[in-house]
């Protein structure tokens, strides 16, 4: 257990796992040869997380938060109950693939498990299985709720997924004693910084298209008023000298006039890096897309240090 990698536990629509080359270029390696404090406001799956504490031992306090109180509850619930998370798991799992013969009785299981999450009646280890068990066979793994908060996703094709992988749970609830969990809005991360502090944002994405809609992962949209709002929150840590890094949507991609981070960001340093987009009913839709990697410090001169 002591060297055992940790990895996300849930697949999460927009993930960092394929970015991970380039935030690692991206980092400023002048806060990563001393003792650290890192910071994620927007934590979703964890893949930037998990890959920090797997490879970097400075890294003396780590900060997540989400204002997604069911994705919170499944990370305390694996930080401090990881065993009767994992009891229930199994029998969800067992239950599930027992149906595989039966898809009708197969898919109203899902969908009574959906009701159930959706009265979020259950205690907490159970609403956190829950959550795991619909990631894990929902479709593509999409995380969606509607503005009365009901998750909607429908069930996916995957004839037997892992929904219990206790060994990963058992590795990321010793991993997760080492991070303070907070749930609520982004800008009260600040009261965690230290005197080496890195912030990592990754919000909702501002879409491509008006018709996406993947970025539902609150019942309250994050609309450019609330980009506009991130970025002012971003000046106020660049103006305390702390140190930080965000992704999101390259615009330019769909519309080349379209200057809208290039703009409000116009005093940071902004890179494109390649993504490939992997959530979308239409294979046609999927493919290789530029996304944005915005510091307060110069991206250049990180890379030429590295």
């Amino acid at each position: 257990m002591d060297n055992k990698i940790v990895k996300p536990f849930l697949k999460w629509a927009g993930g960092k796992t394929q970015l991970i080359n380039d935030i690692e270029k991206a980092l400023p390696t002048d806060i990563l040869k001393n003792k650290f404090t890192y910071i994620e406001p927007f934590v979703g799956s964890g893949a930037v997380l998990f890959w920090m504490l797997n490879n970097f031992p400075k890294l003396e306090k780590a900060v997540i938060n989400d204002i997604n109180e069911d994705l919170i509850n499944t990370y305390k619930t694996i930080a401090f109950n990881p065993k009767e998370l994992i009891s229930i798991l199994e029998i969800l799992q067992n239950d599930y693939h027992s149906l595989n013969l039966k898809e009708a009785e197969k898919k109203e299981y899902y969908y009574k498990k959906r009701e159930l999450y959706n009265t979020r009646k259950t205690e907490k280890s159970t609403q956190a299985a829950l959550f795991i068990f619909l990631n894990r066979t929902c479709f593509n793994g999409l995380y969606r709720v509607n503005k009365s908060n009901g998750f909607n996703v429908p069930i996916g094709s995957y004839k037997n997924p892992l929904i219990c992988d206790a060994e990963n749970i058992l590795a990321v609830s010793k991993a997760l004693q080492r991070v303070e969990i907070l749930c609520g809005d982004y800008k009260e991360t600040i009261n965690f910084t230290g005197d080496n502090t890195l912030f990592y944002f990754d919000p909702p994405y501002k879409p491509l298209h008006n018709t996406s809609s993947f970025n539902s992962y609150a019942k309250d949209d994050f609309n450019d008023e609330e980009q506009i709002r991130l970025r002012d929150f971003c000046s106020k840590l660049d103006s305390l000298d702390h140190t930080w890094m965000l992704s999101n949507s390259d615009v330019k991609d769909k519309v080349s006039n379209n200057n809208f981070f290039d703009d409000i960001y116009a005093e940071f340093s902004i890179s494109r890096v390649k993504a490939r987009r992997s959530i979308n009913a239409n294979p046609e839709k999927r493919g290789e897309l530029n996304e944005l990697l915005i510091t307060n410090y110069n991206y250049e001169q990180a890379l030429q240090t590295a």
